[in-house]
């Protein structure tokens, strides 16, 4: 079969051995694949992330040096059966996965390791235990966006946020987007987007955000003046303490402590925005801390690849939550597709591009360019 190898940064499409679905595992015919914003990162330089994936306890992520077929954001149809599966589906069946494959008692990131082929190819391997059906009609590239945007919807739940919160999405790249996705599908009635590409900064609008900033001309931070639930400064933040305590001592025979820590329970008293770090470039999340009402979550969901550095004293001063975001659980997957099917989000705005494999090369370089585009898929069967 075609497939694009990547070896030593550079993306060459070839032909490879068809695989042969081993004990529990489905070979799909892809149909479309996403181009993730990480395999742009790794194709130049995958060391760090590999470094850091063995200290965590994955040996077997990619270096420059392997050969590898890269493409964990894809869907496919059933196209034969390997031993010991249940066999849920019927040949031609259209399907996900969670870009995870059993091989005896090991596990691999499918499209992020040389022992687990991606959908940068026309077929590949997935373990029928973390595959799903995709609902009928669902058109195939909207269920290839079914990964990104369960990174998103995994964010946003690691945000806590509130119908009411105001939500601060800073980036606007596809993860960025997706999160605005998902913060308005959850209810989120106030979402600030803040990005510098214009085109981008209309993809904002037209995925949902209330107000979108360019933060060449304007501070996101500023358009949150209006909200008087958000502390911006200390003062601010002791006079209401005080401020309470004052109050509720002039009602007879009420022990003010007893009320303010029932009223903090349901949500009385200063509260934060919720901040979705999007850009992951080193200094984004000094400028966040810095600059974000008191007692916010920040929720990084960027991936900086470089080392970083912030003011822990600035962030204990303002009870900042720094909260970090990788990746999601099988429900949150099940869910996003879910809701993509049963139309709570319309993600099609994201796709800006499709390419056949030939054109994955070139895909990747425009993407880099960080403007026009979102998301660019995939059709390894595409004919020119």
């Amino acid at each position: 079969m075609r497939a694009v190898i990547l070896h030593d940064g550079k993306l060459s499409v070839g032909e490879v051995p068809l695989p042969e679905p081993g004990h529990g595992q489905i070979r799909l015919k892809v149909t479309r694949t996403g181009i993730c914003g990480s395999d742009l990162h790794v194709r130049l330089d995958a060391e760090p992330s590999a470094d850091v994936a063995a200290e965590v306890g994955y040996p077997d992520f990619i270096r420059s040096s392997h050969h590898v077929v890269m493409g964990h954001e894809f869907t496919g149809i059933v196209d034969e059966y390997g031993p010991g599966c249940r066999r849920r589906w019927k040949p031609g069946q259209a399907v996900v996965s969670l870009p995870l494959i059993k091989h005896g008692d090991d596990i691999h990131m499918t499209g992020m390791s040389q022992h687990a082929p991606g959908g940068y190819a026309e077929y590949l391997l997935v373990s029928e235990a973390a595959t799903m059906p995709v609902p009928n009609g669902l058109d195939p590239g909207l269920a290839a966006l079914t990964e990104p945007l369960a990174v998103a919807h995994h964010a946003v739940r690691r945000g806590d946020v509130a119908k009411d919160d105001t939500a601060v999405v800073i980036g606007c790249g596809p993860i960025g987007l997706a999160v605005i996705l998902m913060l308005k599908a959850a209810g989120v009635r106030r979402v600030v987007a803040s990005d510098f590409s214009g085109p981008r900064r209309e993809l904002a609008r037209t995925c949902g955000a209330d107000i979108v900033v360019d933060p060449a001309v304007q501070s996101p931070w500023d358009v949150l003046g209006d909200d008087k639930r958000l502390v911006t400064n200390a003062t601010a933040l002791y006079g209401a303490g005080i401020g309470a305590m004052d109050a509720l001592q002039r009602i007879p025979g009420v022990p003010w402590w007893t009320v303010m820590r029932l009223g903090q329970r349901f949500g009385a008293g200063p509260r934060g925005a919720a901040v979705f770090e999007c850009v992951g470039v080193p200094g984004v999340i000094e400028d966040i801390v810095t600059h974000a009402p008191f007692r916010s979550r920040v929720v990084v969901v960027g991936v900086c690849m470089q080392p970083d550095t912030f003011r822990p004293t600035m962030a204990s001063n303002k009870e900042v939550d720094l909260r970090f975001s990788f990746c999601y659980d099988p429900a949150e997957f099940r869910e996003t597709l879910h809701m993509v099917a049963r139309r709570r989000i319309n993600p099609r705005p994201l796709i800006t591009g499709v390419v056949d494999l030939d054109g994955v090369p070139e895909a990747f370089d425009q993407l880099a360019k960080a403007d026009k585009h979102a998301k660019i898929l995939v059709n390894p069967h595409k004919t020119p």
